[in-house]
């Protein structure tokens, strides 16, 4: 990328300077390299002069002149120019920006990939929701958000993997189980309450009723246990097959799904407990087995059985984590978890350094609240009350591309609203609909082409010359930095709003330059543009999981 080949001239232009004592010897941080807000300051621009003031005790603007003084020139540069207070400013030029045109089209569907992985093996742990009842929106924000980033991590060099952890042991599966029994048992006329840590959503009804249907009194003949046993089996089972077909809805599906039961029955719960005893990190308080994770930088200690002699969660993830990094030996891994979940964040950073991990291996992203809102009404979510608005019916509503784009499209820490009138309509004001649409004109006009028999494959770049098509084109090549971004720091906000900034160059291309004239060949050049901005915006489209209609 032409954005790291200047980061490295500035950097070797420092280090000359240094060399020729015009700057003073010090260790250098980071030079950074950015695109300015405006054109007018250049395709590229470097502020590091004025975070090195501080260090060499000299004028930023000082620091700049010298530095771009003795820049080495680049091909892909048509001038350098200094600004004040302390930017060196870069501007492209307009031959290879044409140029560009053709290096795309040639990469074609793999264009805006980056060897930044290098082939590390990256697991993407998400959604994993309770298995005790549908998924609801709040949930599908997670699921696009880990689905899009292992797409992003795979164009960037990464071998990665997508799992679900199945919760299926544990005290919210055991009141989900008591729950579906005396449902059953209601459902063929019998008196039996609800356990007050129970379920009572209208979809357990349904679930009992069906398992009624099936089975009969066959079920509740049983002794107790073990009807609440296997009652409950069938029941997870027929979750577990409507959350898997609700995520395939969206587009999201999973290399692995893991049961938490599996550790159990393996031994490797017990095999990870022994560890965490040998090292000195457990002991025993109020009849609870106990973590010391204060020790190890967390503010307090944690249970990991309780004196029931149930394992918490947490001891659950324990094992979990270790047969992520031991077992299968991931190279990183990354949770993505709600916000409910920020509280065990430092214990289990703990506990990796009690089992010789590095903590900088695992890597966690909270995603905050989803409100659901319909004409300014604020829609409830929740699973155990009932009052449950359910993943399938907003996708079913407003389609998988809309939801997709807007859970992206604000960052994870943010709280977002999901407005659905907005998502489906049909104007600029959706984006969506204003990204997608732009993919479709651009399809329609090389049907056009086709229809026509214009034959585009001697089409000479160099052409390209106006305002309107170099600023599409400077758009295009944007893709692999964002694509660079987003894998470094786990961001895929910047997907949305980069495919937002590339149809909105595109739209203004084709209301200002005609593609088909009586100029064949101008008309040659802007096809071959065009089919590069196809491709380009395909490929962006393809990352967030989401289609490129070829009509609207």
């Amino acid at each position: 990328m032409v954005k790291g080949k200047i980061a490295g001239a500035l950097r070797e232009a420092v280090i000359e300077a240094q060399r020729q004592e015009l700057l003073p010897s010090v260790a250098l941080p980071d030079i950074v390299v950015e695109r300015p807000q405006s054109t007018a300051h250049g395709d590229y621009a470097c502020s590091s002069p004025l975070k090195l003031a501080r260090i060499m005790g000299l004028n930023p603007l000082q620091i700049a002149e010298r530095v771009a003084h003795l820049i080495a020139p680049l091909p892909e540069v048509e001038k350098v120019e200094v600004a004040r207070p302390g930017f060196i400013n870069f501007t492209l030029r307009r031959d290879w920006l044409a140029r560009e045109v053709e290096a795309i089209r040639h990469a074609g569907r793999d264009y805006g990939g980056v060897d930044l992985g290098r082939g590390r093996r990256v697991q993407l742990e998400f959604v994993s929701v309770n298995p005790t009842g549908p998924l609801h929106v709040g949930h599908g924000r997670g699921a696009i958000l880990g689905d899009t980033l292992a797409n992003v991590l795979a164009a960037s060099g990464y071998s990665v993997e997508r799992e679900y952890y199945v919760n299926d042991a544990g005290g919210q599966i055991d009141a989900f189980y008591r729950s579906l029994y005396a449902r059953c048992q209601q459902e063929a006329g019998r008196q039996e309450e609800i356990p007050q840590d129970g379920y009572r959503g209208d979809y357990v009804v349904e679930l009992a009723r069906q398992i009624m249907a099936e089975k009969g009194d066959a079920l509740l003949v049983m002794p107790r246990e073990e009807a609440v046993a296997e009652i409950g089996r069938i029941g997870l089972l027929r979750v577990m097959e409507s959350i898997r077909a609700d995520l395939e809805l969206l587009g999201v599906n999973f290399d692995v799904w893991f049961s938490e039961k599996s550790l159990y029955d393996t031994g490797q719960y017990q095999q990870t407990m022994s560890l965490l005893r040998a090292g000195g990190h457990m002991g025993e308080k109020e009849g609870a087995v106990w973590f010391a994770s204060s020790e190890l930088g967390d503010d307090k200690d944690n249970v990991l059985v309780r004196s029931n002699g149930v394992p918490t969660y947490f001891a659950s993830d324990v094992a979990y984590h270790y047969n992520k990094f031991v077992a299968r030996q991931f190279d990183t891994v990354i949770n993505i978890w709600g916000a409910d979940h920020q509280g065990h964040v430092p214990r289990m950073k703990a506990v990796l350094r009690a089992l010789d991990i590095d903590p900088a291996r695992l890597q966690i992203i909270i995603t905050q609240m989803v409100t659901l809102r319909r004409g300014g009404v604020e829609l409830r979510i929740s699973k155990r009350s009932g009052e449950l608005v359910t993943l399938r019916e907003v996708v079913d509503e407003v389609g998988a591309d809309a939801c997709r784009f807007v859970f992206l499209s604000r960052s994870t820490d943010s709280q977002m609203d999901f407005d659905l009138e907005l998502a489906k309509k049909e104007s600029a004001e959706n984006p969506v609909y204003y990204v997608q649409y732009a993919h479709a004109r651009i399809a329609s006009i090389l049907r056009m082409a086709a229809e026509r028999n214009i034959d585009i494959s001697r089409g000479d770049v160099s052409l390209l010359v106006t305002e309107p098509e170099l600023g599409l084109i400077r758009r295009m090549i944007e893709l692999p930095e964002v694509v660079e971004i987003v894998a470094a720091n786990l961001e895929p906000h910047h997907l949305p709003h980069y495919a937002l900034e590339l149809a909105t160059a595109f739209h203004g291309f084709y209301r200002d330059c005609r593609v088909i004239s009586e100029d064949e060949a101008l008309t040659a050049a802007r096809l071959k543009l065009v089919d590069a901005a196809r491709i380009v915006l395909a490929r962006t489209l393809s990352l967030m999981g989401m289609t490129a209609p070829e009509r609207m």
